[in-house]
Order: structure tokens, then C-alpha cells, then sequence
């Protein structure tokens, strides 16, 4: 069952939305812009896991060759 409520905002935050939304319904328009917001986190999160994956494999290779030496 789909039921529907309503989400109080600003008159200048829904005219700024509005705008972007164009001819989308608001579903269709705030299901979208959830979407985009968590590819972008998830993008986010993967770069700053690759750089501390990157940095711990250089600490084990500099601790590794300070042992051979």
C-alpha cells in the first residue's frame, strides 16, 4: 500500500528543487536525487578506501625492506 505524506520546506528550498525538477514527478525527482547522492558517497568511499589500502601497502613494504637492511 502506497501512501503518500507531505515534507515541509522552505518556499525558496521547493523553487530551487522545482527548478531542477522539471516535468519529473517529485517521486520520480527525489528517488533520482537520492540515487545520485549515494553513488557519489559510494564513489567517495571507495577513493578514501584505495588511498588507505595504498598507504598501508607502502608502510609494509618500507617496514619490510628497513628489516632486510
Amino acid at each position: 500500500m502506497n501512501s503518500r505524506t507531505t515534507i515541509t520546506v522552505y518556499s525558496r528550498t521547493k523553487r530551487t528543487l522545482e527548478s531542477l525538477k522539471g516535468d519529473e514527478s517529485w517521486d520520480e525527482f527525489l528517488l533520482k536525487l537520492v540515487s545520485e547522492v549515494q553513488r557519489l558517497r559510494r564513489e567517495k568511499n571507495r577513493s578514501k578506501l584505495s588511498e588507505m589500502f595504498k598507504a598501508d601497502f607502502e608502510e609494509v613494504k618500507i617496514k619490510k625492506w628497513a628489516r632486510e637492511y
